[in-house]
């Protein structure tokens, strides 16, 4: 091969080989056009170009030429370590060119780690099969971006001064195609891996429920991870299970309890490093030992696996599970900005895994409290149930005793208190069942429109013997046209009674208690208020806090001298709940009480 300087056709050729790299958006195929381009234009049988990573390790992710060559070195790591080794002894052909001749290698065929078969030329400057050159690639600050080696001299030949010069003047433009071809895919590259963690948060982050949080997390990852599948392992929250595995095609994934616990080692490993952990048949890692590595690989090559990034999931101090990502033979190797956007992701995951798993247990607690509470309520019916059978017996039986004519004083004043303790246990029975209705969550509401003011204008006139008893005046503040709330009769019935009733019977003689019924606009919903004032007794600040739990009975003295009990004010409060209503309560001790309540307008 003739020595001489480039010639402007021979450097169009080099610029062109160079812009088909650059309009490459995938960092191999532009690699790869610059290796066959180094191939023909230099005249060498071989070139390989190799890529730094972070790690330390140079990966060869493009080779030219010779078939054998491409099949044995592609995808394959080594140490930059063990390469900078043997360059300490090269012979520096330039700024970029280093030459170690086969009798100064160290460790030739581990460093080479392909060896052509041929035989040497018969001359002094016979190229060797182990000889060695290669062409560092460097950035603008001079820091070692990858490597360009040649190999086979089309002559048999190393190469002279004159081809020297050439090969360093192809290795400056080749290096210039790798360097931008490099930022470029690896500009592309966190723009993708940027969208799919943008995605993976803002599907994530809106999902309330475990499952629905994993299925868009596993969407999201594959698409933007470019990967043959996804695996995901969430560890048991209370830790007495193994957890759960999710694979993202749905499979149902079977691990052997040993290869389970050691995901589980792996995954918490990562997470106190800050780290992923990339097992392959193809490099080593920093973590397991060479027995769980290679168990992990025949593990991976029974389900046709080529190798695996594992992520873990976790929130604070805490890791949650783990993600595997996994790729086959004809996947790329995992690279650094992978493995940083990968573990973003696994933070994004873990905190919204915590809030899924709150908000799930939040919920199961809601669900057994409804469950207890709805036992408790069939429990209050049917007890109340099976009380009225007897209690309606002894109502009877004592009005029939009254009547006798032969009843001695002392008899009818037994039979007079018997009547009042079955009266007070009879209304105490109406309550608990007023009670378990409205208290019932299984008991949906149907409501229709009932008349708000005709309904406390029957209250007011079946309690107006009490009142006068009492010496109280009901003054009734009512409209002439009807004044329609949505609901249920006979609960809003029982409503005014409560009210009304309470309202008697802590006021003072001589007292006067106010009620009314009105509607009233409230921006574009209308509401219908319902309105109950005495000027008794009134109720403390303490009381009023504890006002609608069920059985309580106020502190003050003369309160809890009338006879009640304690479900009254509860019922109330029940009822404005399922009415989707509310209720206001205004009170000062010693000048009497105002309850307030708004129920949804009938339309109309």
């Amino acid at each position: 091969m003739a020595e001489a300087e480039p010639s402007e056709l021979t450097t169009y050729r080099i610029h062109r080989v160079m812009a088909e790299a650059w309009s490459h958006t995938a960092l191999r195929d532009s690699l790869q056009v610059v290796a066959d381009g180094v191939v023909e234009l230099v005249g060498f049988g071989v070139a390989a170009l190799s890529v730094l990573h972070d790690t330390g390790e140079l990966e060869v992710v493009a080779v030219g030429g010779d078939d054998s060559a491409r099949e044995e070195l592609l995808g394959t790591f080594s140490p930059m370590a063990g390469l900078a080794e043997e360059l300490a002894v090269a012979e520096h052909w330039g700024p970029r060119l280093r030459f170690v001749p086969h009798e100064r290698l160290s460790s030739a065929v581990g460093t080479i780690g392909w060896v052509p078969q041929y035989e040497p030329v018969d001359s002094p400057d016979a190229w060797h099969p182990l000889d060695l050159l290669i062409a560092l690639i460097t950035d603008a600050d001079g820091v070692v971006r990858g490597t360009m080696s040649v190999d086979l001299p089309d002559d048999g030949l190393r190469p002279g001064a004159e081809r020297r010069r050439q090969l360093e003047t192809y290795a400056e433009q080749a290096g210039r195609a790798i360097l931008t071809a490099v930022e470029r895919a690896r500009l592309s590259e966190r723009v993708r891996l940027a969208d799919a963690a943008r995605k993976v948060v803002r599907e994530a982050s809106g999902q309330l429920s475990t499952d629905a949080l994993l299925d868009a997390a596993k969407e999201a990852v594959v698409d933007g991870f470019d990967i043959q599948g996804l695996w995901l392992h969430t560890f048991d929250a209370d830790g007495d299970g193994p957890g759960r595995l999710h694979s993202s095609d749905g499979a149902q994934l079977r691990l052997e309890p040993e290869m389970v616990a050691l995901g589980e080692k792996i995954a918490r490993a990562c997470w106190a490093e800050q780290r992923t952990l990339v097992v392959s048949p193809r490099r080593e890692d920093w973590l397991l030992a060479p027995a769980e590595h290679e168990a992990v690989c025949d593990y991976l090559a029974s389900v046709a696996v080529t190798s695996v990034m594992v992520v873990p999931l976790g929130a604070g101090q805490e890791c949650s599970g783990l993600l595997a990502l996994t790729r086959d033979d004809s996947d790329p190797d995992w690279s650094d900005a992978e493995a940083t956007a990968a573990l973003d992701i696994g933070h994004d995951l873990g905190r919204a895994l915590l809030n899924a798993r709150l908000f799930e247990r939040e919920r199961r607690l809601v669900d057994e409290l409804q469950a207890l509470d709805a036992y408790k309520s069939r429990l209050i019916a049917t007890v109340s149930h099976e009380l009225k059978t007897p209690l309606s017996t002894v109502v009877g039986h004592v009005e029939m005793l009254g009547m006798d004519p032969d009843l001695s004083s002392r008899g009818r004043t037994s039979v007079d208190a018997i009547g009042r303790g079955a009266s007070r246990l009879h209304h105490l029975v109406d309550s608990l069942l007023m009670l378990a209705k409205v208290g019932d969550p299984h008991n949906v509401l149907d409501p229709a429109p009932v008349d708000l003011g005709a309904a406390l204008r029957e209250t007011a006139q079946l309690l107006e013997v009490q009142a006068e008893t009492r010496g109280v005046v009901l003054d009734v503040d009512l409209p002439e046209a009807p004044v329609l709330a949505l609901g249920d009769q006979d609960e809003l019935d029982q409503l005014c009674t409560n009210l009304v009733s309470n309202a008697v019977k802590y006021s003072v003689a001589g007292g006067r208690v106010e009620l009314g019924v009105r509607r009233v606009a409230h921006g574009p919903d209308v509401c219908v208020e319902l309105w109950v004032t005495d000027h008794g007794i009134g109720i403390s600040e303490v009381d009023q806090e504890q006002l609608f739990g069920e059985f309580f009975r106020s502190t003050n003295p003369v309160a809890v001298a009338q006879p009640g009990t304690g479900l009254g004010l509860t019922i109330v409060a029940r009822i404005v709940e399922r009415h989707r209503g509310r209720i206001d309560v205004r009170s000062v001790l010693g000048e009497g009480t105002t309850f307030r309540v708004e129920l949804p307008a009938a339309p109309g």
